[in-house]
């Protein structure tokens, strides 16, 4: 017997991508659903201000949660990073995918060898609109020159190619996904940027009761993405913080061991307090929470503050 499910998905290429590699995974593992998807408009897609002017958290996913809330569809295809950490009460992560490539790419408008973010030159014109890229390069690079930057990958790319900038941080999945990878000059390190929460993943949200789309979503889960992005977005959702401030955490799972990195950051860059932890894979929510107590301890809580 046939059965039929809706995904919402923003109108983005990345977007679509996304959704279309959740639809063509589900239709894989059950050849009896037919899957169909419905591009939603959020808050973050129409307005054009920075994310600091609008609010972060739920920008880009809110209208998809409704719409779960309302029964217009029956998944929700979301980049995780975007995600808030928590949900609505009825809502739930039925799945978490495998991980791309959760590093920042530098990404220049003319082709030059980079091995570092310090070789970018004094007064480089850089496009990012992340609160989190923004601090850690101002550490880092303090005499380069930031630009915001908004819209879709090609939009991004565009205005680079046509001179607005110098060079954007944009991150590595997006372009890898989209068949970019030839875009990317230097993959950044961790070591240098750490990435965003959950940054690479993608997450298919459902209702709670919807015991049909969750049934099929599950086949879907990625075991050590989850691992990992649970420690991370533990970790978040202790310093009570989202995509508008400047906190970035790395979770790297090796077997049932899971090593977790973490950092909040001043907008300016002047502060970094940053911290690393290891455990079980069995306690990834427990860790992320130590870690940010920890954080907290060293002077985070200080620089959460005066960034509200």
């Amino acid at each position: 017997m046939s059965r039929y499910l809706i995904i919402g998905s923003r109108g983005s290429k990345l977007a679509l991508w996304q959704a279309e590699h959740v639809q063509s995974q589900l239709q894989a593992t059950d050849s009896s659903l037919t899957v169909r998807i419905e591009i939603i408009k959020t808050t973050g897609d129409v307005k054009t201000d920075p994310l600091t002017v609008i609010g972060g958290k739920g920008v880009f996913t809110k209208e998809l949660e409704d719409a779960l809330l309302d029964r217009r569809i029956d998944l929700a295809v979301h980049s995780l990073k975007d995600l808030p950490t928590i949900l609505p009460d009825s809502l739930t992560i039925a799945a978490v995918c495998e991980r791309e490539d959760p590093r920042d790419a530098l990404v220049v408008r003319e082709a030059q060898p980079i091995s570092s973010l310090r070789n970018l030159p004094d007064e480089a014109v850089v496009g990012t609109s992340s609160q989190r890229r923004i601090a850690q390069l101002k550490s880092m690079c303090p005499r380069v020159k930031i630009k915001d930057l908004r819209g879709n990958v090609d939009t991004r790319l565009r205005k680079l190619d046509e001179g607005q900038y110098d060079a954007l941080i944009l991150a590595s999945a997006g372009l890898r996904r989209l068949g970019l990878l030839d875009r990317i000059n230097f993959a950044i390190p961790p070591a240098e940027m750490l990435p965003a929460v959950g940054q690479g993943a993608i997450a298919v949200e459902t209702r709670a009761d919807n015991e049909a789309a969750i049934d099929a979503a599950c086949k879907l889960q990625h075991d050590q993405t989850r691992v990992a992005c649970v420690a991370e977005r533990a970790l978040l959702r202790s310093l009570g913080g989202g995509c508008e401030l400047p906190i970035a955490a790395h979770a790297v799972v090796n077997e049932k061991t899971l090593r977790l990195e973490a950092l909040v950051a001043s907008p300016d860059g002047a502060r970094i307090v940053r911290g690393t932890i290891s455990g079980s894979t069995a306690n990834a929510a427990e860790l992320g929470a130590n870690l940010a107590d920890k954080l907290r301890a060293d002077g985070a809580d200080a620089i959460l503050q005066e960034s509200l």
